[in-house]
């Protein structure tokens, strides 16, 4: 039986980058992947997701030529083609990891991961056998969660684990969850001329970010022609003349039918625990508990990602995989997760960093908000995307950047500059003293700065 330092189970964001710094800290390493390499950010969503929204921009692009005073013909839309570009960017970069683990000396083995109680891992596939280790790290993932709607069984519906795989566009789709999923999948199917319906049972969508935020999102997506239903349940799912019925009911008890060519259950996701199954494992509700050093219940072993629960983002995922090898390879490291930047890519882009004003106010600091809009922003008028905002949350005593929120073109790429003056513990007056460069979106975050300090220069 082949020993081993530290083995990681599952070879997605959290797990491949464990297995890399466990091997940069000298280690001898073994990563065990049972599907692709990358994941479900990679595979089946982050990386397709924003390929197929980046054809979205396009064919938004060339809708809107006219107004730039280019004149084009009748647009024609072929599916085959996107995804065998989504496809083509999945493969180079699962090439990527793979090359990065060779380069590493990680011994990958393709099959299922088993842990037993003594370190033991039994793989199960083409190749079955056993290996050992002083560590292991878990990073099985998560899977989508299907709720247990009545009929949803009996009709053929779609998770993000499939619908990447659709061979033709659809009429007509309603969207179940108006979480990040259900808005990014809203965008990239109006954008293929689909009827997209979202059926969200919060009163908003986007509940847990910034209410502005999702307020605009919501105004922007019914403008281009997305219904979007909050307060909703749906009670049943049932075929209809080739197409599917969702029968909702409201808060008040009304019902109300939905009926579209394909479903899409975007709802939340569940933690994959098949191979922790044998293991006592101490849990916070259906996900592996662990301490700020990604330990578990059971000494020397790990757990980080999706299957924790918390953040369930792939770049939180890298981090917590970062902390479980240092600390598996004999160091001592905490994860931080005050500063963890949160991006949606629709159509305007959001992201976020830190707390909610909500959330900084509960936790008892003295709350000051600016907001400046990109109405009045030069780039954004010379580029005609004037929808979004920033907003900027400090501490009123000092000045501490507490939280942001930005809604517009490219923010999502903005964000890691706040995430910047966050973790060097900047002020707002720090921020306003920089020089942004013009004409620039991100000139806004030095607006929102002054205005803050009530020296405000356009505004």
């Amino acid at each position: 039986m082949k020993t081993y330092d530290s083995i990681v189970i599952g070879g997605g964001p959290g797990g491949y980058v464990a297995a890399i710094r466990a091997s940069k800290e000298g280690k001898k390493v073994a990563l065990v992947e049972q599907g692709h390499l990358g994941g479900t950010c990679l595979n089946r969503g982050c990386i397709p997701s924003k390929t197929l929204l980046k054809h979205a921009e396009v064919i938004h692009a060339i809708k809107e030529a006219s107004k730039y005073g280019v004149e084009v013909g009748e647009m024609t839309l072929s599916l085959p083609k996107m995804m065998q570009r989504k496809n083509q960017v999945i493969n180079q970069l699962r090439g990527g990891i793979a090359h990065l683990l060779r380069t590493g000396k990680i011994d990958l083995y393709q099959g299922k991961g088993e842990i037993q109680s003594d370190k033991t891992v039994v793989i199960t596939g083409d190749k079955p056998e056993s290996i050992k280790a002083k560590s292991i790290i878990i990073a099985t993932g998560s899977s989508p969660s299907v709720p247990p709607i009545e009929g949803l069984d009996q009709v053929q519906f779609h998770t993000s684990d499939t619908i990447f795989d659709i061979e033709e566009i659809p009429t007509s789709i309603a969207i179940v969850g108006g979480g990040v999923i259900g808005v990014e999948f809203a965008c990239i199917f109006e954008s293929l001329g689909t009827k997209v319906t979202i059926i969200e049972m919060a009163d908003r969508i986007l509940a847990t970010e910034d209410e502005m935020a999702s307020q605009l999102l919501t105004k922007h997506l019914r403008k281009i022609g997305v219904t979007i239903i909050t307060k909703a349940k749906v009670t049943a799912v049932k075929e209809q003349d080739l197409q599917k019925q969702l029968i909702l009911y409201n808060e008040a008890g009304a019902k109300q039918d939905v009926v579209a060519d394909e479903i899409l259950v975007a709802i939340g996701r569940r933690p994959n625990l098949s191979a922790s199954a044998n293991l006592p494992l101490d849990k916070e509700g259906p996900f592996i508990k662990v301490n700020a050093r990604m330990e578990t219940s059971i000494p020397d072993m790990y757990a980080v990602g999706d299957v924790i629960g918390n953040w369930q983002l792939a770049h939180v995922a890298s981090a917590e995989g970062i902390v479980a090898a240092m600390n598996a390879t004999g160091q001592a490291k905490e994860m931080d997760y005050r500063i963890v930047p949160r991006c949606m890519y629709t159509y305007p882009e959001i992201a976020s960093v830190g707390v909610t004003e909500q959330e900084a106010k509960e936790k008892g600091y003295q709350v000051k908000t600016s907001v400046y809009q990109l109405t009045v922003n030069g780039k954004a008028l010379a580029s005609d995307h004037t929808e979004g905002f920033v907003k900027l949350i400090a501490d009123e005593t000092y000045g501490e950047i507490l939280g942001a929120v930005l809604v517009g073109p490219h923010v999502t790429e903005m964000i890691s500059q706040i995430s910047a003056y966050m973790q060097l513990e900047g002020t707002i007056e720090e921020m306003a003293n920089l020089i942004f460069p013009h004409p620039t979106v991100s000139e806004t975050l030095l607006e929102a700065a002054r205005d803050w300090l009530g020296k405000g220069i356009h505004s």
